[in-house]
């Protein structure tokens, strides 16, 4: 499973990008199936991740925004790290015997002063090799950098010292290498990247590709360090084809939320990179743009190419049990928030009539996009074609018909009443049912 940081819905060539190509990632798509209605759980990186590796709401386990220091945690109802005691994706795996891996940004507990967090290998990894973002085996940025600062104090792993344009073509090496030890047996892997997450630092040679778009700087880091992943992406898929392992190995692509929009962006009058393929909302918002994003599947000789699911709404949730589904292991006996959606990848589209929920930016400590437009209310519910946003405390109610407009430009909350009230009620319910946040008066 690759995960990419902070990459729009439209970034990918194959999902319309105008201006750059993804041929790697293109010409895996081609070979699978890629899905126009795939949500994560968040707006940002933590509770996003912690998503995929519970297959529950992350607001169930108290993370809601990214893991910060203690007291930033505190501040915002939230645990230092996600507990090891709960059910996780990569321990199911080596249960069953697969060698587990993850390679890549972690931020699910450690750094900046918490120094006390599990490792990756009490969640079921066997290996693993973060960032500053996580404990254990990690690389760090040289020329204090000042999160990697903290995280060298910390200990408790083997550090290196690697240049931020190098992360990636890192961790592709790390997992190229447990794949090929694990080639002739079952293997588990997570490779997720730090990239395209900002401060973009790409080479100059990386630059000179993009020179066309130097208008806007950051723009053109973005695609430089965007060419740069993909290219390391098609060494990987290389090397499967190179070992024959490509009809026995599934490979999953997704992004973690939308793409930044830092107030820097605005006030040097330029566009912030990114493209959310029209949708509205950015990173840290409940918009669309901040939580629909890519989604590929490729299994070569069972998955038929070149589909294009667009009516299946799947979340990040469902990746837990519908892995445990397609590789014929047994999923633990839990709560689960998510669905197997297994079959659409044989051409038989799912109809979700399970809500999805989100809460995001409960008070003026969440970072919140620097366009006005693009900031949401904290709650939102999704079931069927329809989406709630609203604040705890009842005001800014909005509903949208996501098949009729999916850019959110039309609220139609005093149109429909009893769908307004029946989603108001269900998504309230759930946030009174969370263990960290007020419950309502009513």
């Amino acid at each position: 499973m690759i995960f990419i940081d902070d990459m729009g819905w439209g970034d990918l060539g194959c999902y319309g990008n105008p201006d750059i190509k993804t041929p790697n990632i293109d010409a895996l798509a081609a070979k699978g199936i890629r899905f126009e209605q795939f949500y994560v759980a968040s707006p940002i990186c933590s509770p996003s991740r912690v998503a995929v590796t519970t297959g529950q709401f992350p607001a169930r386990h108290r993370i809601n925004s990214y893991l910060n220091s203690r007291a930033r945690n505190a501040a915002r109802g939230m645990v230092d790290y996600l507990d090891p005691t709960v059910p996780a994706i990569a321990r199911t795996f080596q249960d069953a015997g697969y060698a587990t891996a993850h390679f890549g940004k972690w931020h699910m507990g450690g750094g900046r002063d918490v120094d006390d967090a599990p490792l990756p290998q009490a969640y079921g990894f066997q290996q693993s090799l973060v960032s500053f973002e996580g404990l254990g085996d990690r690389i760090l940025q040289p020329n204090n950098h000042g999160l990697s600062a903290q995280s060298a104090k910390l200990g408790r792993g083997n550090i290196t010292y690697v240049e931020k344009h190098l992360n990636t073509e890192t961790y592709v090496n790390r997992s190229l290498a447990f794949i090929e030890k694990n080639q002739d047996s079952p293997f588990y892997l997570h490779l997720w990247l730090n990239d395209v997450h900002d401060p973009f630092r790409p080479t100059q040679h990386q630059l000179e590709k993009f020179r066309e778009f130097s208008d806007n700087k950051y723009l053109q880091q973005y695609y430089a360090v965007m060419d740069e992943m993909d290219r390391q992406l098609g060494r990987l898929f290389d090397r499967l084809h190179e070992l024959n392992l490509t009809q026995n190995t599934i490979i999953v692509i997704c992004a973690d939320n939308g793409p930044t929009a830092w107030p820097r962006y605005k006030r040097e009058g330029l566009d912030a990179p990114g493209w959310t393929g029209g949708l509205r909302g950015r990173k840290w918002s409940l918009y669309e743009g901040g939580i629909r994003e890519p989604l590929i599947v490729c299994w070569p000789g069972t998955i038929e190419p070149a589909q294009v699911d667009k009516t299946s709404v799947i979340n990040a949730v469902d990746f837990y049990p519908t892995f445990c589904s397609l590789a014929g292991i047994a999923a633990p006996k839990v709560n689960w928030d998510g669905i197997d959606f297994k079959r659409a990848l044989f051409k038989k589209p799912i109809n979700r009539n399970k809500p999805m929920y989100w809460e995001y930016g409960r008070n003026p400590s969440y970072l919140r996009p620097a366009e006005e437009y693009d900031r949401s209310p904290v709650l939102a519910v999704r079931q069927n074609d329809w989406k709630l946003l609203i604040n705890a405390d009842g005001t800014d109610v909005q509903l949208y018909n996501l098949r009729q407009s999916r850019d959110e430009s039309a609220n139609l909350a005093n149109q429909y009443p009893l769908i307004t009230n029946l989603l108001t009620r269900k998504l309230m319910k759930w946030k009174d049912s969370l263990p960290n946040y007020p419950k309502s008066e009513n």
